[in-house]
């Protein structure tokens, strides 16, 4: 029987940014890197200041989450939700792509003080059958959002 993914699982890569004259050029995801699992579809989310989205839970899904624009803090629990929570914090000054199995629960929010862009590149379509959703305070985390 597989083992269902952790927090563990998730990966953070580093992501380069191209200074140019005329603006930067910033990577996201190649067809080469090995987080690459196949595509679906690219969407966008911004995030107010100091709001929160949480929480949700895909069983197919793999996320690969990307912040060009602002700062936010992303917070992971296994779907074993005993088990300890993993935060990783992404966006401008921290160039990176967080790679997201699927079955993990995840909520984000925004830290700067202007909205923030999450960019996902997903392996599959969204499809609404795939994607489980709890009320943010069903999975007890302190945001500290202020």
């Amino acid at each position: 029987m597989k083992q269902l993914p952790t927090v563990n699982d998730i990966r953070l890569s580093e992501l380069s940014t191209i200074p140019l004259n005329s603006g930067d050029v910033q990577h996201a995801l190649k067809n080469t890197d090995l987080e690459f699992d196949g595509f679906g579809e690219v969407y966008f989310s911004w995030i107010k200041a100091k709001k929160i989205k949480a929480w949700k839970m895909h069983k197919k899904m793999t996320l690969n989450l990307v912040v060009p624009v602002g700062r936010v803090q992303f917070v992971f629990f296994s779907q074993n939700l005993l088990d300890p929570c993993r935060i990783e914090i992404i966006g401008e000054s921290a160039y990176g792509r967080l790679t997201v199995p699927p079955c993990i629960w995840f909520g984000f929010s925004g830290l700067s003080r202007r909205a923030s862009l999450v960019v996902n590149i997903a392996n599959i379509a969204h499809d609404p059958e795939e994607v489980i959703q709890k009320e943010i305070n069903e999975i007890p985390f302190n945001w500290r959002v202020e």
